[in-house]
């Protein structure tokens, strides 16, 4: 049987627990983040805003949990990027570039239907 760890933001109030994922499964030395958005997760709502705020606080979200799983931004993977324009692909990006320091991670960005009015939603994978 295989070994999974459940990794929880760290200001994840377990009273706003909702939906049937985690933030973030640890498994053989990998983390597989679910797609994060920009979510206080204090209140468990979320925090509209410009392409680049929600962009910066999505990342401070997956940054957070990849922090709890004992990682680093840097080790980073893989990513997958949903934007609900995609014409605001250049903003988001230069926000983006700035989280993960040396070699990039491979990514996919899509344009997507998001729902709740967010601009962007982000998963990744972390070798931790």
């Amino acid at each position: 049987m295989i070994q999974k760890v459940k990794v929880a933001h760290p200001d994840r109030d377990p009273a706003f627990e909702t939906g049937a994922y985690s933030d973030g499964v640890l498994i053989d030395g990998f983390l597989y983040v679910s797609g994060q958005a920009a979510v206080d997760f204090k209140t468990s709502k979320f925090v509209l805003g410009t392409i680049e705020e929600e962009t910066h606080r999505t990342l401070n979200n997956i940054k957070a949990i990849v922090t709890a799983a004992g990682g680093s931004m840097e080790n980073t993977l893989k990513c997958t990027v949903h934007l609900a324009d995609i014409n605001e692909f250049d903003r988001y990006n230069e926000v983006y570039a700035t989280y993960f320091p040396g070699i990039k991670p491979a990514r996919t960005t899509v344009q997507s239907v998001l729902g709740e009015g967010i601009k962007v939603e982000i998963d990744c994978i972390v070798k931790i």
